[in-house]
């Protein structure tokens, strides 16, 4: 494992601790090297919590235990570099404080991380069904709202050109009219990242009432939104106050849109081939 890839993958998982899982995971990503020679009572002390909350912590990191979360630990710190550098690194906070130097190496990190902690989260075989939901599907709808919709949108941009069963509406309005008239051989495909829109999570009620499968693609994993989905899949990175909007968020996204877009063209490969060459050629008589 590279240095660091450990700490960034209890970055990216930190949405899924539960309130005491939260306090191991502050104080883990804090004070990593002090954590190194805690006892797993010493650490759910410092932590104020209890031994059993440090264990479902390695629990939830799909650890056996205690003692690979140490060894894991040690392998991703190296023995000269400071924690508190490691902790900013992970962040990426930007602060009033920074210069412009600041700013754009730790906007570079932001996006690495967002990157570095999508692939943390990923799990083949929501992905697999994903796909599978896909090709069975007569019509498939990317439903988003905000730089949500930027997302739904460029996906609709990308799968155009291999298949005509794609659509797209950007009126909110629009979308929930759509998506209350779809068939139990339909896809909702729905990008959120906070997976708390109202307007997101009317049209994935609608979609489910109507029989229609649900994908989403959202950064929490417990949200209402991800209550209608058959298939969740995770986005990985967080922003801070003065991040808000940034392309962190729709990097992490589009990561999964061109995964799931060559698997899809992989498993579906002469019918998408034919319709790539197709797509290509309408447009070739407008370029110089």
């Amino acid at each position: 494992m590279a240095s660091g890839d450990f700490l960034l993958k209890i970055n990216a998982r930190y949405n899924l601790f539960t309130k005491a899982e939260k306090k191991v995971a502050d104080y883990v990503l804090q004070d990593p090297k002090r954590v190194l020679f805690l006892s797993i009572t010493d650490l759910a002390e410092a932590c104020e919590v209890g031994d059993t909350s440090v264990f479902r912590f390695c629990k939830t990191m799909q650890l056996q235990g205690y003692q690979e979360f140490k060894m894991l630990l040690s392998l991703s710190i190296s023995e000269d570099e400071d924690s508190s550098r490691i902790a900013s690194m992970l962040s990426g906070r930007i602060t009033q404080e920074d210069t412009l130097e600041d700013v754009a190496k730790k906007v570079l990190q932001t996006n690495i991380n967002a990157l570095n902690e999508t692939y943390s989260l990923l799990d083949f075989q929501e992905l697999s069904l994903t796909i599978d939901y896909m090709i069975g599907a007569k019509q498939i709808y990317f439903f988003g709202v905000g730089s949500s919709l930027l997302t739904a949108m460029d996906a609709v941009d990308k799968f155009v050109r291999i298949t005509p069963k794609v659509h797209n509406y950007a009126d909110a309005h629009l979308q929930a009219m759509a998506a209350s008239i779809l068939s139990p051989e339909d896809l909702a495909f729905v990008i959120s990242y906070s997976g708390a829109t109202k307007d997101t999570i009317q049209v994935a009620q609608q979609a489910k009432k109507a029989g229609a499968r649900v994908v989403c693609i959202t950064r929490f994993a417990k949200s209402p939104l991800t209550a209608y989905s058959d298939v969740v899949v995770l986005c990985g990175t967080n922003e801070g106050p003065l991040q808000g909007g940034s392309t962190s968020a729709r990097i992490s996204q589009m990561l999964l849109i061109d995964l799931i877009y060559m698997e899809y063209f992989k498993r579906t490969y002469d019918e998408s081939s034919a319709n790539k060459q197709k797509t290509s050629g309408s447009v070739l008589k407008k370029l110089y």
